[in-house]
């Protein structure tokens, strides 16, 4: 098992026991979309320039949702910086045909 798959706990405490709602709940916390959409690429990146890449989010919250990311095996934090583990490059992979809504939705909005 290698560092990025590591066993892990659950993301942030959620209110439901559903867990689709769990990560709704994580996913719509300040930071977290944008931290999983800089790191899609599967570049790593230190944290400044994740920072930088995500709008210098402030560090406090970046920190924050960091640490939520990797206690959730979402990230994890390799030599060369943050990445995405094996479990987070599926998850930005199930929101790619999101995106691909969104930018449909944004382009016609009279239509929706």
């Amino acid at each position: 098992m290698s560092k990025a798959e590591a066993p892990h706990e659950p993301m942030a405490p959620a209110a439901s026991r559903r867990p689709v709602m769990r990560l709704l709940e994580q996913l719509g916390r300040k930071g977290t979309l944008r931290i999983l959409w800089e790191l899609r690429d599967g570049m790593p990146q230190s944290f400044r320039a994740l920072r930088v890449s995500t709008g210098d989010m402030s560090p406090s919250v970046l920190n924050d949702r960091l640490k939520e990311l990797r206690a959730g095996g979402i990230v994890a934090l390799a030599d060369a910086g943050y990445v995405l583990t094996e479990s987070g490059g599926e998850l930005v992979k199930r929101l790619k045909p999101l995106n691909q809504w969104a930018d449909r939705w944004f382009e016609a909005p009279e239509q929706n």
